[in-house]
């Protein structure tokens, strides 16, 4: 039987609990975009699959090309219209990092 080490940073669960990312503000707004892409990617092939009826001359082919052109539509959406769930986010994450650390221990022990 092999053991698993897993890292400190780490809850166990496969998601990283390490928070050192959120310091800097370039790497919260390519999140923040980032988000926002695939959150309007989503919204958009919700939209495509509300369809009533297939088309006349539709394929797999034709379905795979309109993903992949939703896609970039919705990159280019977050990049230079964004409906601003991504600066929410960016934003939500920016005010959290100071409480975390403003509640981190003292070098005595106690709580600021």
């Amino acid at each position: 039987m092999t053991q698993v080490n897993v890292p400190a940073t780490s809850n166990g669960g496969g998601v990283s609990m390490d928070t050192s990312r959120l310091a800097s503000k370039e790497n919260l707004d390519a999140a923040g975009k980032r988000f926002e892409a695939i959150f309007v990617g989503m919204m958009l092939k919700s939209m495509r699959t509300a369809s009533l009826g297939e088309g006349l001359f539709d394929s797999k082919a034709g379905q795979q090309f309109r993903d992949m052109q939703d896609q970039q539509l919705a990159q280019s959406m977050a990049a230079h219209a964004p409906i601003g769930i991504g600066k929410a986010m960016t934003d939500f994450l920016a005010k959290a990092a100071p409480v975390e650390a403003a509640a981190a221990p003292t070098t005595d022990g106690s709580t600021p």
